[in-house]
């Protein structure tokens, strides 16, 4: 090979690799990107509409309800014990059941009373005679006034003595004040008792009280008479109060007021003690505008709400009345038929297109 088809091809390979460098710096279209544009544009030039949800506007009850929670009182109960001291000698109640006003629940020993008692029983035979002996002297004029006076107070004092005697021996002896449901007794026969000493609680469960607490500026609104509503943890069914009582003053730590309603618990299936969600209904509304609380946008301390109207979203300025949990009462800027849009709120807009997947 020559020198000049050699210098000819080191010409050639040079002129290549240079060529090469030139090419790679020059800028390139980037087809990610491009893609990407070209997406975007068409998104620019389509208008794809919203969907949505939507409520048709119809008059219906509105209840404005307080929801609280209260609890489940006994309408009387107590603690059983005895007047005086002794040792049990009769317990005459099973733990659990029910017993009846009056009724014999337990007894002390009163043996020492009742011998007392017999003994003055005895010399009472005998004072009535001598009382009797002195009034038909005194007619005759055969005894003093003073003497048959004297006989006299001895009858009167040994009657106070017989039923002191008898007081004493009530006192032993432990009745139910009341019907109701006993609980389980803490004593036994053969304890020593005394007016300290809890045999068993007595507790009365029909009627039943519900008592609860609420804020000051419902106060005025719960009157005497009132329906309270209440459910039970573990029941599905409601059940049905009446207030009955109010207290005389608000609460000044909590600035509440308490009152009292009464449950019939006829059967007594309810107990006592237990919590209660109560509903009190302060009002109801008949033919009431109310909607969803979630289709309201607040808007510059105004409220609106938008309209479906021909495909587009259209708002409206409304007045809202009570809220419930659920619900708002509009009184103004609505009408009985208009369609509101109630999901997707946040991104409406005036004249939005909007597509309805569901009319409730």
């Amino acid at each position: 090979m020559n020198k000049k088809v050699k210098w000819g091809i080191i010409i050639f390979i040079g002129a290549g690799l240079i060529g090469w460098g030139i090419y790679s710096q020059l800028p390139k279209e980037n087809q990610e990107l491009a893609a990407a544009d070209k997406v975007m544009s068409g998104n620019r030039n389509t208008k794809k509409a919203l969907n949505v949800n939507a409520k048709i506007i119809k008059p219906q009850l509105l209840k404005d309800e307080i929801k609280i929670s209260g609890s489940l009182l006994p309408d009387e109960e107590v603690d059983l014990s005895f007047e005086t001291s002794g040792k049990i000698i009769e317990i005459n109640f099973e733990e659990g059941s029910l017993v009846k006003k009056g009724q014999l629940l337990a007894k002390v020993n009163d043996r020492p009373l009742q011998a007392q008692l017999q003994r003055l029983v005895a010399q009472l035979k005998l004072a009535e005679d001598r009382v009797f002996r002195q009034n038909a002297l005194l007619e005759r004029d055969a005894v003093s006034k003073e003497a048959y006076e004297q006989v006299k107070t001895e009858l009167a004092t040994l009657n106070a003595d017989i039923d002191l005697i008898e007081a004493n021996i009530a006192q032993t002896e432990l009745r139910a004040p009341f019907d109701g449901v006993i609980g389980l007794r803490q004593v036994s026969v053969g304890t020593y008792a005394s007016p300290s000493t809890i045999v068993a609680k007595l507790t009365k469960v029909s009627p039943l009280k519900v008592e609860f607490s609420v804020p000051e500026r419902y106060a005025n609104d719960v009157k005497i008479g009132a329906g309270v509503d209440f459910g039970l943890e573990g029941k599905l069914e409601t059940f049905h109060a009446k207030v009955y009582a109010r207290e005389s003053r608000m609460d000044q730590n909590t600035h509440t007021l308490t009152l009292r309603a009464l449950y019939p618990n006829a059967n007594g299936s309810v107990m006592p003690g237990r919590y209660a969600d109560i509903r009190l209904s302060k009002n109801e509304i008949h033919d009431a505008l109310a909607v969803p609380s979630e289709a309201i946008v607040p808007e510059m301390g105004k409220d609106k709400i938008f309209l479906y109207k021909s495909g587009k979203a259209q708002p409206v300025e409304i007045q809202a009345g009570i809220r419930t949990e659920a619900e708002t009462q509009v009184l103004q800027g609505l009408q009985a038929g208009d369609t509101i849009i109630i999901s997707g709120t946040l991104q409406l807009r005036t004249g939005l297109a909007v597509t309805l997947d569901n009319i409730y």
